[in-house]
């Protein structure tokens, strides 16, 4: 088997994230996590599977027993965003024009395979290593990040180090936005269309609601900056309200995503700054969901380590977040990292350059064999 095989046995395994609009009854972790776990005890590996949602699992597999050495961990993330408009098959992991094809091919199947390459290359000697390097694959990430939120809670104080699966083409994102996804509402009073001025439409006081919000909490936002990530931003992505043109609207809903600036904590935090933007307005905040921001510093030790190993991969940022940014909340030093390109992740005909695929299992291979003998030199 080649790490090119791999990936396509992986893409082939559908593993959509129930949530959002999945486009498929194919949906969940639990079949990529059991074809894992047989997979990852055929190497040697001690597989334990943490259920975080009625069917819907964490992985967690160890080379190395629990004895006090160091560990760090591998960590991506087991499920797909929703196939719905796909103009390719998405679970064909079909190979053409040196790329490989396929929901998650790229966001994050192709990292987790070259991670799953180089474990498998080096796993008989990672029992005797000084440093424990785990796998953990992480359910929910494309919603609400449930799953590295619970192994942060339960774990965290076990990990000097993690490295979450990515797509980066190999660069180390350091530094990630954080995200507050919220439904904003308004409620009005029905009425048949042809006497409006007997109702109350939630619509129009969502519109005009949103226009003062966009420019007041919007300017607010790009006071919070980051040398590196840039400034706080605003998105209203979606709205939805009324059920009949002859009927004024009693009820409006949009959802907003705020991607955050670490800066944003020192004025307590992006939920306290939209709370406050919306004071005075018919909005009301319902079922806000908080994802913090990262930032690991660029010349962190194990940082060192990878770019020792791959002097090309250079400390970036990104805008987006991921699982790394729950590990490091709870006191674990990420980064984010892994072959492929963020500009193929979610897309409509998703894949990897084999090429990519094949450099970031070779990485992943010279990574893990520096980790073994370069720690065995420091200790003695």
């Amino acid at each position: 088997m080649s790490v090119t095989e791999l990936l396509q046995q992986l893409v082939r395994i559908p593993s959509v994230n129930p949530d959002n609009a999945p486009g498929t009854d194919r949906i969940g972790e639990a079949a990529m996590a059991a074809w894992l776990k047989e997979w990852l005890e055929g190497i040697g590996a001690t597989v334990e599977l943490e259920e975080i949602k009625p069917g819907r699992p964490n992985l967690i597999a160890t080379f190395a027993p629990r004895d006090g050495r160091p560990r760090i961990l591998l960590g991506p993330h087991l499920d797909t965003v929703g196939v719905e408009g796909m103009t390719i098959e998405p679970f064909s992991g079909e190979i053409r024009d040196g790329r490989l094809w396929g929901r998650g091919s790229c966001d994050t199947k192709g990292p987790m395979a070259a991670m799953l390459w180089g474990l498998r290359e080096h796993a008989e000697a990672l029992a005797d290593s000084p440093v424990a390097i785990d796998f953990v694959a992480f359910m929910g990430e494309e919603s609400g990040q449930w799953g590295s939120r619970e192994f942060a809670r339960r774990h965290a104080a076990d990990y000097e180090f993690a490295i979450v699966g990515e797509p980066t083409g190999l660069d180390i994102v350091h530094v990630t936005k954080g995200s507050l996804w919220a439904t904003l509402r308004t409620t009005g009073k029905a009425t048949h269309s042809s006497q409006p001025e007997k109702g109350d439409n939630a619509v129009m006081k969502m519109a005009r609601a949103l226009a003062a919000l966009e420019d007041q909490l919007g300017t607010r936002l790009a006071g919070f900056t980051h040398p590196v990530l840039g400034h706080s931003t605003l998105n209203i992505g979606v709205i939805r309200g009324g059920s009949r043109p002859n009927v004024v609207p009693d009820r409006c809903e949009t959802e907003i995503d705020i991607r955050t600036t670490p800066s944003l904590d020192d004025a307590g935090g992006v939920l306290e700054v939209l709370k406050e933007a919306l004071e005075g307005t018919p909005l009301e905040l319902v079922d806000p969901h908080d994802n913090p921001p990262m930032e690991t510093a660029a010349d962190h030790p194990w940082i060192g380590r990878i770019r020792s190993v791959r002097a090309d991969s250079t400390p970036v940022g990104a805008p987006w977040f991921s699982d790394a940014a729950h590990l490091s909340t709870a006191g674990i030093p990420s980064v984010c990292m892994g072959p492929g390109s963020i500009n193929q992740a979610h897309t409509a005909d998703e894949f990897i350059e084999i090429a990519a695929l094949e450099e970031g299992a070779t990485f992943f291979t010279r990574f893990i064999q520096s980790a073994i003998q370069n720690l065995k030199s420091e200790i003695r």
